[in-house]
């Protein structure tokens, strides 16, 4: 049972990266490739805090939202002006010069060694979680809440505002909205779930290193968004699920050892392919990305 747990565990992790993409790339129209970039971020620096203080986790988890929102300023600010592939290209340099610093700055984050024995998270400040037990109902709150509030972001007049820059943004700006501001909010709070993300998987696993947030865990979330489907709650979750779960899946289908991993790979890329061909706006799309 702790394998089905860990896989929950890991699946709400993911559920929250991907709604935090949904909020730049699915309602914002900006198709960043550094989601991996901020998760990285948010685990370093809330292994830092971990173990340099005895703080509870609302206080270790409001701090690196902010840090890792503030993060994103570097990129957005120069970033949310620039259209099409401009602003692709721009995030995905973000992203290798975060990988690059985390990979080479031996000092601070020790490198491609990672930094091992990660303390639990403190409930009020006391009680550490260890157990994969006590993360599971921990992270089941937190992606709760998270879902929640984007479910209700979705559907306020900043939500609309975003979904409205996506369809015209030029109208949008005539009728007097600054769509850099609304932009850069999107891409701040976006940052700072993938940040929350990353000091629970830092502090669940124990261990972290440069190789867990490269360009292709980017390319990764950002598959699972548009699978799930952009422009609301349900599709990310179930893009989610669809990307952690298939590839576990695969493993019970009694496939012979040897052509096992390959066989595994080839099916998931088939899978992903016929859904794309057949539901280009994603399993519960509203919309595809222009």
């Amino acid at each position: 049972m702790e394998y089905v747990f860990h896989i929950i565990i890991m699946l709400n992790i993911y559920i929250m990266l991907v709604l935090s993409a949904n909020l730049t790339i699915g309602m914002a129209n900006l198709l960043t490739m550094c989601q991996a970039a901020f998760y990285g971020i948010g685990a370093y620096i809330g292994t830092y805090f971990l173990m340099q203080f005895s703080l509870p986790f609302l206080v270790i988890a409001g701090l690196v939202m902010l840090f890792t929102g503030l993060f994103s300023c570097l990129v957005s600010f120069a970033s949310v002006r620039l259209k099409g592939d401009y602003f692709v290209i721009a995030t995905m340099g973000f992203q290798l010069i975060v990988y690059t610093v985390l990979y080479n700055w031996t000092d601070v984050t020790r490198g491609p060694y990672g930094i091992p024995g990660i303390p639990g998270i403190k409930l009020g400040g006391m009680y550490e979680l260890s157990g994969v037990y006590e993360y599971l109902f921990m992270s089941l709150a937190l992606v709760g809440v998270v879902v929640f509030l984007f479910h209700h972001l979705v559907v306020s007049p900043f939500g609309r505002t975003l979904n409205a820059i996506r369809a015209d943004e030029l109208t949008v700006k005539a009728m007097g909205r600054n769509t850099v501001l609304f932009k850069s909010i999107a891409f701040f709070l976006s940052a700072a779930v993938a940040g929350l993300a990353g000091v629970i998987y830092a502090s669940y696993v124990s261990y972290i290193d440069p190789t867990s947030f490269t360009l292709d865990e980017s390319i990764f979330i950002i598959s699972a968004l548009f699978i799930g489907g952009i422009g609301n709650t349900k599709g990310p979750i179930l893009g989610a699920l669809f990307v952690v779960l298939l590839p576990e899946l695969l493993r019970f289908v009694g496939l012979p050892d040897s052509i096992a991993a390959n066989l595994r790979q080839i099916i998931y890329g088939l899978a992903l392919i016929l859904v794309m061909y057949y539901r280009p706006q994603g399993i519960w799309g509203k919309a595809i990305l222009k």
